[in-house]
């Protein structure tokens, strides 16, 4: 039986070309843009940096400011009790898990470090990860590493520029204690194949971390399908919700096993005056304080992005990042850098003799949002490649195709500005 991951990447190749050029009408994008504010202001292609929240997004978390302001922080986080509890019930629908399986954070770093700080290494030990790594992730290796005398091992790529399951496969063993790997990277497009690592991961009894950071609200993502037994993701990207705020799933069977790197009097309970115990839910990663508007806007922004539906988003966001890339591909002297068998909305890109930030400054100045990627976030593969930084632009849903026009239309006269 395949898996639903599978049925959709062979509707993807199959639909070829035709698909690329006339664009999925799946979704109402004028609606989408009319509760967007800020497309009225802005060409907004930087939604892997943070994405331009909705209206209800907006509206719900300044609701919250306003009453605690006028009753109190903790008589209104009492009255909007149902409201945080939909938060853990929204994010559980959004990626196939039960809601005590999830904690809600202020970002994916802090998620992710949650998880992997809990984890125990010991001198021999080896953490697996992908080419494509985050920096973030990655010092945080090197700072286990050098601490525990853990080893750090880097998957080689196959011939498509993503994680080679073939090579996973053979590094797997007893001495693996953690497979890590970025599941959509920061300065690449591509998304590496979760599943097929979920797959080898689950036989060989080895914890699979899964950064989900630049896929969730991008592509649909479930947590049984991936295989995968701790995922971390932001808010303030393709969920659009607000900076801020961040998710940890771990699964059940990895909950008790795990103790988090500090605890508090939310993450566990002070029983006897030398004794406590850890709550048994994924809300031992969590702290007592924590930014209720915000959390509260990131329970509106999934339950936004399921009204809309996943499947959808995808099939929109999709279409139109490879719309930019064969446009990209048009003009003089861009290269699109994106590598990997299946692709997605992010876009990256070098223009010859000009540097990413120049064009990033210039694309900017014609009310364009793009980003750099450089290499200092992602060396494992940018240093590889001969890339000192490339241009990134992220198309999201609401986005449109006179947008991609717009930037590709600036980038054709970047020629005569530096003449």
């Amino acid at each position: 039986m395949k898996r639903k991951s599978d049925e959709r990447q062979a509707r993807t190749e199959s639909q070829g070309q035709d698909r690329l050029l006339q664009l999925p009408m799946t979704l109402d994008v004028e609606r989408a843009r009319n509760e967007t504010p800020g497309c009225t202001n802005v060409v907004h292609l930087n939604n892997a940096g943070a994405a331009l929240p909705p209206a209800a997004v907006t509206d719900a978390v300044i609701e919250h400011l306003r009453l605690e302001a006028q009753i109190g922080g903790y008589e209104a986080a009492a009255a909007a009790g149902p409201a945080v509890t939909n938060v853990y019930d929204a994010i559980a629908r959004l990626i196939g898990c039960r809601p005590h399986e999830v904690a809600v954070v202020e970002n994916a770093t802090r998620a992710w470090d949650m998880a992997f700080y809990a984890m125990r290494f010991g001198p021999g030990d080896r953490i697996l990860t992908a080419r494509a790594e985050y920096a973030s992730n990655v010092i945080a290796f090197l700072q286990i590493a050098a601490r525990t005398g853990a080893q750090i091992e880097v998957v080689d790529n196959d011939e498509h520029g993503q994680l080679s399951v073939e090579d996973l496969q053979r590094r797997l063993n007893d001495d693996v204690k953690l497979v890590a790997v970025t599941h959509v990277p920061t300065h690449s497009g591509l998304v590496n194949p979760a599943a097929e690592i979920g797959q080898l991961t689950r036989a060989a009894g080895v914890p699979f971390l899964l950064d989900a950071c630049q896929s969730i609200g991008q592509i649909p993502v479930d947590v049984d399908e991936i295989g995968c037994d701790m995922l971390s993701a932001t808010g303030r990207k393709f969920l659009r919700g607000p900076r801020g705020t961040g998710f940890l799933y771990v699964a059940d069977r990895l909950i008790g096993q795990l103790e988090p790197p500090f605890l508090d009097l939310h993450a566990a309970t002070w029983t006897a005056e030398h004794e406590y115990e850890i709550r048994p839910d994924a809300r031992r990663f969590e702290n007592w304080e924590t930014n209720y508007a915000a959390k509260i806007g990131l329970g509106v922004a999934v339950d936004y992005a399921l009204d809309w539906g996943m499947q959808a988003i995808e099939e929109r966001v999709t279409a139109l990042a490879e719309r930019l890339r064969q446009r990209l591909a048009e003009l003089p002297g861009v290269t699109v850098q994106d590598h990997g068998q299946r692709l997605c909305g992010i876009v990256t890109f070098t223009v010859d003799d000009v540097s990413a930030a120049d064009v990033q400054g210039q694309l900017a100045a014609a009310g364009i949002n793009t980003t750099v990627s450089a290499v200092g976030s992602a060396r494992f593969d940018l240093a590889a490649r001969g890339l000192p930084a490339v241009v990134r632009a992220s198309v999201h849903y609401y986005n449109t195709e006179d947008e991609i026009d717009q930037l590709c239309a600036t980038l054709s006269r970047l020629p005569e500005v530096w003449r």
